[in-house]
């Protein structure tokens, strides 16, 4: 079902819609910056008991231009939980005049399965219209039956970038004795709320919300934009029953999903203790588990019925040998229960543009499941997805985040490990030669860290050699050049090193002009962002990821040239972070240093204007070329 659900459908004679559709009476306001127009947006949840409700959705977009034809696109998901009952799309012309309908039997029905799904009893409608004469209008009504709830869709009528609302609205109705729980964003607006017999009726609306544009280096998208973030209390499905009005209510509900699904066969048992009882550590022991779970299992996803909540069993893994991220999580656990030690279940968002958790409504707030072992003042993380990845480490996957941890007492808030520059280092060492043709031949030598590390990780254990030739080839900013060797070297831990080496060959590096040679003593790490002033930048910017990356190179000159024009050197000390740079002369050879440091931060838009100078500044030094002539 499409964000979950639907709403009220209302029957419009056609000259109705033309005359309410027709694009000439959307306000210019609402077209500035806008690729599509939300002329109509309803959702209505009519929740009959805590595991069912009803849900119908209507839906008027039109459509301005080709980039937003994305939004024409229909797609409803429904499962053993969620039952379509009805859906209908018109289009209509920019006129408002209907051009074709269609029923939910026209519509195309697509499995829920991919790459990384093995089964799943998901599936879901789709239809395009595929119409690209501009503008045009979609509307679309669907009605639902949901036995199952654990959740509800947030109201957020600007959902993206391009987008602009005439009218949105979302409405709740549930037993007066129901508790509706709800947190405004970005707003102040609260719900018209009415009593008709035994129901309350809860109605949030937003008018006339004019499109906002994206910018670089924005913030997310849910902190610029008003929503109502919606949940349930007491909620139920396939028999299981719970209440998240509290962490600790929620963390109840998910250990009676847990419940029973930690036993491990005999022979598991067995190897668990023969890896670790001669240990003497429990991080010794955990190390040794988890490299056991990686040599053993593999991720796959099998989301049936209530098993897109719930962990299938550790017996299952065993025997199956693969999992999703909550079956070998619980496995993970199981594992060290095994051998004395407490691990737990933690739900987190996963991925870089990762929401942030709110703490203060307790809900369901995740897309993913990792473990974790307390030690006293230490915690060691374990993503157990992951054949390659070192113990205890996040890394930008699921670092620096809060987390559900779920243990006998509830759910509880903890935060995941954060990485700073001073972590994810890139130490990069060259010795190269340019010959008096201007060739290049270079070893490189590079030590990375942290979150710096993951390139390199995934270029050593998830890519074929082949596959890894093809990438280093295409890495570098180079004209034309070649990686004839490689090597990779790992050291795992809690903050991942890999070394790398590179054998380079690059002809026609530097440029030869009569006796000069232009060169930039920069060879592999140019930054390359730069980025347009914007005075009327409406946003605060962010800086998402912290590193620094430390070039020394030692570049042989040819034989009777010497540098005629050499970079001066630069130093700066910014808010946004640090760079210097010199050149220094030996007889034969020139030594280039680089340190470049960039912090993590959220910034105001009047300070957009120093980062531009900033970046400008790094690319100016970087690009900055050194001149050799030949001495007579």
């Amino acid at each position: 079902m499409r964000n979950y659900f639907f709403l009220i459908v209302l029957a419009l004679p056609m000259s109705l819609s033309a005359q309410l559709y027709n694009v000439q009476l959307i306000p210019d306001s609402l077209k500035k910056n806008a690729n599509m127009v939300k002329r109509f947006d309803e959702i209505t949840i009519e929740i009959r008991s805590p595991g069912k409700a009803i849900m119908r959705e209507h839906y008027v977009y039109t459509i301005l231009d080709e980039s937003g034809s994305r939004f024409a696109k229909y797609t409803s998901s429904y499962d053993k939980f969620v039952g379509i009952n009805t859906i209908s799309g018109i289009l209509y012309d920019a006129a408002g005049k209907e051009i074709k309908r269609i029923k939910k039997k026209d519509m195309q029905d697509i499995s829920g399965s991919d790459e990384e799904t093995l089964m799943t009893d998901r599936r879901y409608k789709h239809n395009d219209f595929y119409f690209n004469t501009y503008p045009y209008t979609t509307e679309y009504e669907e009605e639902d039956e949901i036995n199952g709830i654990r959740g509800f869709p947030d109201f957020d009528p600007l959902n993206a970038p391009g987008v602009s609302v005439e009218i949105s609205r979302y409405v709740i109705i549930a037993p007066k004795d129901y508790e509706v729980r709800y947190k405004p964003f970005n707003c102040s607006i609260t719900p018209d709320i009415k009593e008709t017999g035994d129901k309350k009726i809860y109605t949030w609306e937003m008018k006339n919300l004019p499109a906002k544009p994206n910018e670089v280096m924005a913030p997310l998208w849910s902190d610029l934009v008003p929503f109502v973030k919606m949940a349930p209390s007491d909620f139920e499905a396939d028999g299981y029953k719970g209440n998240m009005s509290t962490w600790e209510n929620y963390g109840k509900f998910i250990n009676q999903l847990l419940s029973g699904r930690e036993e491990l066969p005999d022979d598991i048992k067995k190897k668990a203790h023969e890896l670790t009882d001669n240990l003497k550590t429990p991080k010794e022991k955990i190390a040794a588990l988890y490299d056991f779970l990686q040599k053993n299992t593999r991720y796959i996803s099998i989301q049936l019925g209530i098993g897109g909540w719930q962990p299938f069993p550790a017996n299952y893994v065993a025997a199956k040998r693969y999992g999703d991220c909550k079956a070998l999580s619980n496995y993970m656990v199981s594992l060290l229960k095994e051998v004395g030690i407490t691990a737990k279940y933690v739900e987190i968002w996963s991925g870089e543009d990762a929401p942030e958790l709110v703490e203060d409504f307790p809900c369901s707030q995740s897309n993913h499941v990792v473990s974790c072992v307390p030690l006293g003042k230490d915690t060691i993380w374990l993503e157990c997805t992951s054949q390659t990845e070192s113990p205890g480490y996040m890394g930008s996957f699921t670092g620096g985040r809060k987390a559900i941890l779920i243990d006998e007492g509830g759910g509880h808030i903890v935060r995941t490990p954060s990485y700073s520059a001073s972590n994810n280092l890139q130490c990069r060492v060259v010795n190269a030669e340019i010959n008096s043709d201007g060739n290049l031949d270079a070893d490189v030598n590079t030590v990375y860290t942290g979150i710096s590390q993951e390139l390199p990780h995934a270029l050593m254990n998830e890519l074929s050699g082949e596959e890894r030739e093809k990438y280093l080839n295409n890495l570098f900013n180079l004209a034309t050049y070649k990686v004839d060797k490689s090597r990779y070297e790992e050291q795992k831990g809690m903050l991942p090193e890999m070394k790398e080496y590179l054998h380079i060959l690059c002809p026609n590096y530097a440029t030869v002009s009569g006796k000069r040679i232009f060169m930039l003593p920069n060879l592999f790490d140019k930054f390359s962002t730069r980025l347009s002033d914007d005075p009327d930048r409406k946003y605060d910017f962010v800086c998402s990821k912290a590193y620094r990356d430390i070039d020394s190179i030692s570049i042989k000159i040819p034989e009777g040239y010497q540098p005629e024009s050499i970079p001066k050197d630069v130093q700066i000390d910014s808010r946004f972070g640090k760079y210097n740079a010199s050149v220094k002369v030996l007889p034969d050879r020139i030594i280039y240093y680089r340190s470049f440091e960039r912090q993590l931060g959220r910034y105001p838009p009047s300070d957009f204007s120093n980062l531009v100078r900033f970046y400008e500044q790094v690319f100016k030094s970087d690009h900055t070329k050194l001149v050799l002539v030949k001495q007579s």
